[in-house]
């Protein structure tokens, strides 16, 4: 009896003391996004996958997917919610899809510095998005700021609402781009991202809008003559992890993650800054030429568009465009 005790205590003092190193599996973990290898995406991925590594004690091993491998944004949402993926880096544009309300991220001319953009995600409203993600079979770890949106075309420079009139633009097929830009005069056509250079290429479209890191790495200055520091929206990418997956994973494992991603969104940020200021320089070394928004053709753009926020913020749930509304405030008053 006495012995019987003594194992049982024994036992139980063991798994008290098993060290965390046990409770990390060997796993390999499939990680998609978007954008090419040279991206500020693809190096968060990268330092990620280091950071994980050392934590896990080689355990956890982040196996990258770039450049659409693992098919469009909508496909791999789909393998995420459905287990068949672990992790992706998803558009708050297209992520809309699942939880409707991340949507008010791309709305036009909100924030007009990378630290009000920060601030947006950061604070009370991106928390509340990320707490809807499990219902929606997801996890989210966070966001990765991707940087401003700015117009390219091969006809003229974008100075002022007026340059817009008229010029074929391809846009994210999203309502709110749409909109945007029909606000502003232009001809925005919906256009898969995949079919972009060739449309360039072939003036389809006289032009479109991306980060400049984005515009440099699919060399869209082959194919256009004038970029313009137009910055209509800010990019805000959702790191996202396969709740079936995230499930499976130990407590020790699940903070790891956590704990990773922490540890790691500086460095990511500081990629993303670091990539504008270099892919713009590259770009105007390869010929594009490049213009400025005078501040206040910049308010008028703002002025246009305004109809948009009002005309979309009725298709959003009120308390959260409310807590949009009163972060937004806050951020602009800088508080």
């Amino acid at each position: 009896m006495r012995m019987g005790m003594f194992c049982a205590a024994a036992s139980l003092c063991a798994l008290l003391v098993t060290p965390a190193s046990a409770q990390v599996q060997e796993r390999t973990i499939r990680w998609g996004h978007l954008n090419n290898t040279d991206h500020p995406v693809s190096f968060g991925v990268q330092k990620f996958a280091e950071v994980l590594a050392a934590k896990s004690g080689g355990k956890l091993k982040i196996r990258e997917f770039a450049a659409s491998q693992l098919g469009n944004e909508m496909q791999q949402q789909s393998a995420v919610r459905g287990g068949t993926q672990e992790i992706l880096s998803a558009s708050t544009t297209s992520l809309a899809s699942v939880v409707k309300d991340l949507g008010l991220f791309d709305f036009p001319f909100i924030v007009s510095t990378f630290e009000q953009a920060e601030a947006l995600a950061q604070g009370a409203f991106g928390k509340a998005m990320l707490d809807t993600l499990p219902e929606k079979e997801l996890i989210g770890l966070g966001y990765w700021g991707l940087g401003f949106r700015n117009a390219t075309n091969s006809s003229r420079p974008i100075a002022k609402v007026e340059d817009f009139a008229g010029l074929k633009l391809r846009v994210i097929p999203n309502p709110v781009y749409l909109e945007t830009f029909k606000a502003l005069k232009a001809n925005p056509v919906p256009m898969a991202f995949g079919e972009l250079y060739t449309a360039l290429e072939n003036r389809t479209v006289d032009g479109q809008e991306n980060p400049y890191s984005v515009i440099l790495s699919n060399k869209f200055f082959e194919v256009q003559k004038y970029v313009s520091a137009t910055n209509h929206t800010f990019t805000q990418n959702v790191i996202i992890v396969s709740k079936k997956f995230w499930d499976g994973l130990s407590p020790e494992e699940q903070k790891m993650f956590r704990d990773t991603f922490a540890d790691t969104r500086q460095y990511q940020r500081d990629q993303t800054v670091a990539a504008a200021e270099k892919s713009l320089g590259e770009l105007k070394a390869k010929g594009m030429q490049f213009n400025e928004i005078a501040p206040a053709e910049y308010a008028r753009m703002q002025d246009a568009t305004k109809g948009v926020i009002e005309k979309f913020s009725g298709e959003y749930d009120p308390a959260r465009v409310k807590l949009f509304s009163s972060e937004l405030a806050r951020i602009r008053g800088g508080k």
